[in-house]
């Protein structure tokens, strides 16, 4: 890359740009990362809101992993935002980032069998697609690293509930102050889980083919769109990724698939140009592409990108709402 295109691009980050509904300062987002500095009640505590106003100035701030639900917590000190007294923590956050004219973004997360019976209620396993423990381990105050539990398999009765989980956790962030949500579908958490052959061995509806694997997280964001909007929800995929034991013989026809639900679903509750139809045309068939050669060091976002990949191979965490803004 020339002196004169580095320059070029280094003056483009700095450019504001509109993001849905939104108007951001610059081209930077901030990725989501666990800090687990919630107190015991997985409240935000006054450290969480200096963090984030810190980082007000970049374009985007997507808040750690938060909690959907008492079951969905794998990690120490890691927040929710299921309770009355967690939103009000998390409103003292995005007023502080707002304050500063800043936007911020919430990650929502069930770590499935990313746990320890420790984090969940009366002790209980963790749940998962599959009765298959990960090749994994969780951190616990006073015990150090452990490996985690032996879920238990998930009732398929019991999935809408979590779909339910999720879709409350978007409101409350929401009322909470967040100008949105980014679903995690990534690194071997619930959603995930269920996406690949190597976590979901199932034979109902929620297993077997791709179709029936993909079904949770389209659910998932199905229910969180319905609820809150599309210009304000991203969902986090990573096809090639080995964290936590995410296992999966065929990632190309899978992540395709899923891609295409996700344009479906984007079709049908908003409208878009005819250039940013075309654009969205390109933006997933360069993610096949990439898809395919990507060797599987760690995860990438599949479901956005800038009009074009880099040539290099790197990890990319954009959220997908910058396919609509990326024109």
């Amino acid at each position: 890359m020339g002196v004169q295109n580095e320059a070029f691009l280094a003056d483009a980050l700095f450019q504001p740009i509109k993001l849905g509904k939104l108007e951001l300062a610059n081209r930077m987002a901030m990725a989501p990362l666990t800090r687990s500095r919630a107190d015991d009640n997985l409240v935000p505590t006054d450290m969480v809101v200096e963090y984030y106003s810190q980082r007000a100035s970049v374009g985007l701030i997507i808040a750690e992993a938060t909690q959907v639900s008492t079951t969905a917590q794998g990690y120490t000190n890691t927040p929710g935002i299921y309770t009355p007294e967690q939103i009000a923590a998390w409103k003292k956050v995005t007023d502080a980032v707002h304050a500063k004219g800043g936007r911020i973004f919430l990650q929502i997360w069930h770590t499935g069998r990313m746990s320890h019976t420790h984090f969940q209620p009366d002790n209980q396993a963790p749940v998962a697609p599959s009765a298959i423990a990960a090749n994994a381990k969780t951190y616990i105050n006073g015990k150090g690293y452990v490996e985690c539990s032996v879920p238990r398999e998930l009732e398929a009765a019991e999935i809408a509930g979590i779909v339910d989980d999720f879709r409350i956790a978007a409101a409350n962030a929401v009322q909470a102050g967040f100008d949105g949500v980014e679903v995690h579908g990534a690194h071997g958490y619930l959603l995930d889980a269920f996406l690949r052959d190597g976590t979901n061995r199932r034979t109902d509806a929620y297993g077997g083919s791709i179709e029936n694997r993909s079904r949770f997280l389209l659910e998932v964001m199905a229910a969180v769109v319905k609820e809150i909007g599309a210009d304000r929800v991203g969902v986090r995929l990573a096809p090639v990724s080995p964290v936590n034991d995410a296992l999966e013989s065929n990632p190309q026809p899978l992540f395709e698939h899923v891609v295409r639900e996700l344009e479906k679903l984007h079709r049908c509750i908003s409208t878009s140009s005819k250039a940013t139809r075309a654009a969205r045309a390109t933006t997933r068939l360069s993610i096949m592409k990439r898809c395919a050669a990507c060797t599987p060091a760690y995860g990438w976002s599949t479901t956005a990108t800038p009009r074009r990949w880099p040539k290099r191979r790197f990890v990319v965490a954009v959220p997908t709402w910058f396919r609509s803004a990326a024109r």
